[in-house]
């Protein structure tokens, strides 16, 4: 439920009656909550209305002696106000014009800033897009890389598996000249022993 001028009004009043200082936190607190701007909104209003009551206006009427004494003096104190008012007027003119040149260059130190920010944020955003992109080369080559000692450990295992057949092929061709050589030998003998029989 939103919380109304009224409820921030019996609250105050509330705190005043039993003592309490009716401060924005006391307040809010009482309420269980709520926007410190509309407390402190409604606050002022409270307040005005308390130095109101506290100190009510007179209503009699002015003496005689006094209300003759202010048409003799009335041009005279119109004249004094409107003087202070004029120089009050220049005064606050001249701080309003001291306010704003203030504001101007604090404003134009913040473009500055801003533009600073910026600058350093767009250099920034090229470094990360540039390590990004050489993250992305690095994986790219480290993937090529990886193919290639997929290929590699292939061709060695493929390597390996005809050492295997070459040696198991050696062997075989060994023992087949180890036999050759035997016949040959056997034969030669064989000879020798035929030529010696026809000799005797």
């Amino acid at each position: 439920m939103a919380i109304t001028t009224e409820d921030i009004f019996r609250i105050a009043d509330e705190l005043d009656a039993n003592g309490q200082s009716p401060t924005l936190a006391a307040v809010r607190k009482q309420l269980g909550g709520g926007s410190f701007t509309t407390i402190s909104e409604a606050m002022a209003e409270w307040k005005a209305r308390k130095s109101a009551k506290e100190c009510p206006a007179l209503r009699e009427p002015a003496p005689q002696a006094v209300t003759d004494r202010l048409g003799e003096l009335g041009t005279e104190i119109w004249s004094l106000a409107l003087g202070l008012a004029n120089g009050r007027l220049a005064t606050e003119r001249e701080a309003l014009e001291i306010t704003r040149v203030e504001l101007e260059a604090s404003k134009a130190e913040a473009a500055d800033l801003a533009d600073q920010v910026s600058a350093e944020l767009e250099a920034l955003q090229g470094k990360v897009a540039a390590l990004e992109t050489a993250e992305q080369v690095a994986r790219d080559e480290a993937e090529g890389l990886r193919g290639k000692l997929t290929a590699l450990a292939e061709r060695a295992a493929t390597a390996e598996a005809r050492a295997v057949e070459i040696e198991r092929r050696a062997d075989d061709l060994n023992a087949e000249l180890a036999r050759v050589n035997q016949q040959n030998s056997d034969l030669v003998k064989a000879l020798a022993e035929s030529a010696a029989g026809k000799k005797d």
